[in-house]
C-alpha cells in the first residue's frame, strides 16, 4: 500500500458526508445537502461519487495516491448504509486498497465541529418505529493510550486532537427511555441529530480514530456488510404481511 490518503465515508444518515485525509489531516471534505443546505432525502448515490471526485479534485489528490478507505459502519439508515458500503466496496476493489470500518456513532462525537471537551457522551441516531440506535462514547481528558475492546487510543496527539472510544456496543432504546435520560441530567450528554448536542455522523471524525482503525485491521471486501441495526422498512412489512421472515 503506497498511497499516503485515506479517503472517509459515512452514509449512516441522509446527510451523508466524505472527507479526505493526509495521515490524520483533513484535507478536504464535503456533506452531502441540498443546494438550499436541506438534507437530501433520494439521491444519495448520485451525490456520493460527485463529493469525492470534489474532494479529491480540491486536494490536488490521483487515485493512485489513495491508501485505504474508511467507511462509517453503521448502524443508522438502512438505504443511506448500504449506498455508501456499495461505493466504498466498489472504490477499495477499484483503487486495489483495502476498506477498513468504523462505528458511526462514534463517528458523531469524533467529527464535531468544534470539537467536544472530554466526557462522556451517548451517541443516538434515530431508528425509526420510536427507537434510537445508542452507544456510550468516552472521549478522554489526555490522548494517553487506554485499551478498550481491542482498540487503543493514539499515544501521539494528531491535527485534530480529539479522540473517542465506543465503550459498549450499540443497542437498541425506546424514545421514551431517551427522554427520560435527557430529563435525569445523568453524567453523560446525549449527542445526535435533534439531540441535546445536534449533531450527525461526519467522515471528518475518522481523523482522531486513524491509527486503532488501521491498528484494527481492514475489513473482508467481499463479505462485509454495514451494522444495520435492525431489519429494513420494506422488510419489516413484507414479514408481517406473509406471516415468515424473508429469505436472504
Amino acid at each position: 500500500m503506497t498511497g499516503r490518503y485515506t479517503l472517509a465515508i459515512d452514509g449512516s444518515t441522509y446527510q451523508g458526508s466524505v472527507a479526505l485525509l493526509l495521515e490524520s489531516r483533513v484535507v478536504a471534505e464535503r456533506t452531502l445537502k441540498e443546494d438550499d443546505g436541506a438534507v437530501p432525502r433520494a439521491g444519495r448515490g448520485e451525490r456520493l461519487m460527485p463529493a469525492i471526485a470534489d474532494s479529491l479534485r480540491e486536494a490536488g489528490v490521483a487515485r493512485g495516491e489513495i491508501g485505504r478507505i474508511v467507511c462509517g459502519s453503521g448502524p443508522g439508515s438502512f438505504t443511506s448504509l448500504r449506498v455508501a458500503a456499495s461505493v466504498a466496496k466498489g472504490l477499495a476493489a477499484g483503487y486495489g486498497v483495502e476498506l477498513f470500518a468504523v462505528s458511526s456513532l462514534l463517528l458523531t462525537v469524533t467529527g464535531t465541529q468544534p470539537p467536544l471537551p472530554s466526557g462522556q457522551y451517548l451517541s443516538v441516531l434515530d431508528a425509526m418505529r420510536g427507537e434510537f440506535h445508542a452507544a456510550r462514547i468516552v472521549v478522554p481528558p489526555s490522548l494517553t493510550p487506554l485499551p478498550i475492546d481491542g482498540v487503543r487510543v493514539p499515544s501521539r496527539p494528531t491535527d485534530r486532537a480529539v479522540v473517542g472510544i465506543q465503550t459498549e456496543p450499540s443497542s437498541i432504546i425506546l424514545a421514551e427511555k431517551l427522554e427520560e435520560l435527557a430529563a435525569a441530567g445523568r453524567p453523560f450528554k446525549i449527542i445526535g441529530p435533534g439531540q441535546q448536542i445536534d449533531a450527525h455522523p461526519h467522515a471528518r471524525g475518522v481523523a482522531g480514530l486513524l491509527k486503532p482503525i488501521i491498528e484494527t485491521g481492514p475489513v473482508d471486501l467481499a463479505s462485509w456488510e454495514p451494522d444495520y441495526g435492525r431489519l429494513a422498512e420494506a422488510q419489516v412489512r413484507w414479514e408481517a404481511a406473509h406471516g415468515r421472515k424473508l429469505s436472504t
